[in-house]
């Protein structure tokens, strides 16, 4: 256990940073091929095997989308 009280695993470690730092990325609208370059995966679909369950759905991309042109293109 470390001084923080956390006992050192997969889950609680490095890999769990790794983990956060692609799922806020892609979150973010990063792209896997981005993302897959930071995490240094030669092959972008490893990384898009791994954390597609991150990603927005493509329905919430396409509401986000007209959302913002519509709020952008025309005001009431």
């Amino acid at each position: 256990m470390s001084s923080a009280g956390v006992t050192p695993a997969r889950d609680t470690g490095m890999h769990a940073l790794r983990h956060l730092f692609a799922s806020v990325l892609l979150n973010a609208g990063e792209s896997i091929k981005a993302v897959a370059e930071y995490l240094g995966h030669t092959d972008p679909a490893f990384t898009l095997k791994t954390y597609t369950h991150l990603m927005p759905s493509s329905q919430d991309r396409a509401r986000t989308a007209i959302g913002n042109a519509f709020g952008t293109l025309w005001t009431p």
